[in-house]
């Protein structure tokens, strides 16, 4: 059996069996809203931990910071710590805190704590959801790089085909099926990666100093040192990292689906460990790649590392990684970005819509996204490039919204409970914030540090706006009433 047969072979069997999990899973799914978003809040440790790790270690994990290492080298690590390190922040400051919740989104949860402003709900659930749409592209982009390599077919049509079945079983069983996927997802993930790093660093007698000597007889000694890069630009790619993570939908939305406050938090806290590590492994390889040839394009690094150095048994393997990480990543954040889109844009300015008109919304956005994405994804000029943009303008506009609102309590003494506003922050200093933050992101006047501007300036406005606007009332129709559903899992602190 030639390899390319071989490969077609395994991305048939494995597309089958999500596709085989999703339909089981349809009519739990389409029980509410609620379990099509969340499951209730009822999952337990070992599915907390399996999807978010699956989700952290998409395409983009494997194929795109290869790339980015075998161009920027040791500097590339940093900005891995600020993406991947984010989650462990993200496990330590706010898991447990989202775990306490039911909510569908963190925009809900920032509305119904925060703001009571509908304009300011449906603003933070468009951005947050372009971190997942660019998320989405990039694993088809990733997909498309690999099979074109592989196969010699064109990345296009295979871009499409992907996002067509990505979308498929993300619409069946919404996020039942995402995380049951994710399950045998991150199980492929560990011990494919596993072995696929043996093998990597095998070439160079599992020696760092080694690979620092092999870019240094290929003139790319400058690789293998931070001397080059000023502490600024090290900060800013550590930020751009951090920030867009701290807003993503998929970690909140595990932490609102998991069973207990301390599910949430180990659940993340482990998987961001693991992720932390294999992804500076993989950016590693990528350097590893760059002493055996200089001339690759960003793109086909691990794809041609793959089809010329690994032999065809730990290159299956690790095809079917890049195709589990990938496939898990994009359901995730397929299913994360239409719960947003039709939670805070669409249902506070139409309550009338019921359970099943939401789910049906749902569904819908699912198949306009993924088209969305995989457009985004023909025409990025990289899969990394996709995820910084979205990661600045989401960041910029909520992370501020997000962390001052939290700690400038009204009642600084009182905890946080759902349907009970308590934040200084207004309606008019959110907004403003918002739109300040994400376009700043944009503005190439303000040079290469230009997120670092934009989460100051953004900051400020959000301070200054919300105390002048403190007795300020919106228009009733443009208000949120408090949350009015049960929180489930307030007394369920023990498990995990």
């Amino acid at each position: 059996m030639s390899a390319v047969t071989l490969f077609w072979l395994l991305t048939i069997i494995l597309c089958g069996s999500f596709l085989f999990i999703s339909w089981k899973m349809k009519d739990k799914a389409d029980l509410s809203f609620s379990h099509y978003a969340i499951a209730g809040g009822t999952f337990p440790m070992f599915l907390i931990f399996f999807t978010q790790f699956a989700t952290i270690m998409g395409a983009g994990n494997f194929m795109g910071h290869a790339g980015s290492g075998y161009v920027n080298g040791l500097p590339w690590l940093v900005f891995i710590a600020g993406e991947q390190g984010s989650k462990i922040i993200f496990a330590v400051a706010f898991a447990a805190f989202a775990g306490q919740f039911t909510y569908n989104t963190f925009p809900e949860m920032i509305d119904d704590l925060l703001t009571r402003d509908k304009v300011t709900r449906g603003l933070a659930g468009i951005l947050a959801s372009l971190i997942m749409i660019a998320w989405v592209g990039g694993q088809g982009k990733a997909f498309g790089d690999l099979f074109s390599v592989f196969t010699g077919v064109s990345a296009v049509p295979i871009i499409f085909l992907f996002t067509a079945i990505f979308v498929v079983y993300t619409t069946l069983g919404g996020i039942y099926s995402v995380v049951w996927t994710d399950f045998i997802q991150g199980l492929i993930c560990i011990v494919a990666a596993t072995a696929f790093y043996l093998y990597a660093f095998s070439q160079v007698n599992f020696s760092f100093a080694e690979i620092g000597a092999r870019l240094a007889a290929v003139g790319k000694a400058d690789l293998w040192s931070f001397a080059g890069v000023s502490p600024v630009r090290l900060l800013t790619m550590f930020t751009t990292g951090c920030v867009g993570i701290l807003v993503a939908q998929i970690y909140w939305q595990r932490c609102f689906a998991a069973k207990t406050p301390r599910t949430a938090r180990h659940g993340l806290l482990w998987s961001g460990i693991i992720a932390i590590i294999m992804t500076m492994l993989t950016a590693v390889v990528g350097m590893i790649i760059l002493t055996l040839n200089q001339d690759l394009a960003q793109g086909d690094v691990m794809p041609w590392f793959l089809l010329n150095c690994v032999p065809l048994i730990i290159s299956a393997t690790v095809f079917v990684l890049i195709l589990a990480a990938g496939m898990s990543s994009a359901d995730s954040n397929l299913n994360s970005a239409a719960v947003l889109i039709v939670n805070d844009v669409i249902k506070p300015f139409a309550k009338n819509l019921d359970d099943k008109q939401l789910i049906k919304l749902a569904k819908i956005l699912t198949f306009v996204i993924g088209f969305a994405s995989a457009l985004a994804a023909v025409f990025a000029s990289s899969i990394i490039s996709m995820f910084s943009r979205a990661y600045q303008m989401a960041g910029a506009g909520l992370v501020p919204l997000l962390v001052i609102g939290l700690l400038w309590k009204e009642q600084p003494k009182n905890k946080f409970d759902m349907g009970k506003r308590n934040s200084k922050v207004t309606p008019w200093g959110a907004r403003v914030s918002i739109v300040s933050g994400s376009v700043l992101t944009q503005v190439t006047a303000l040079g290469d540090n230009r997120l670092l501007w934009a989460l100051l300036i953004s900051s400020i406005l959000l301070v200054v706006v919300s105390l002048a606007t403190q007795n300020t009332k919106l228009p009733q129709s443009l208000q949120s009433e408090g949350f009015t559903g049960v929180n489930s899992k307030l007394n369920g602190t023990s498990e995990g």
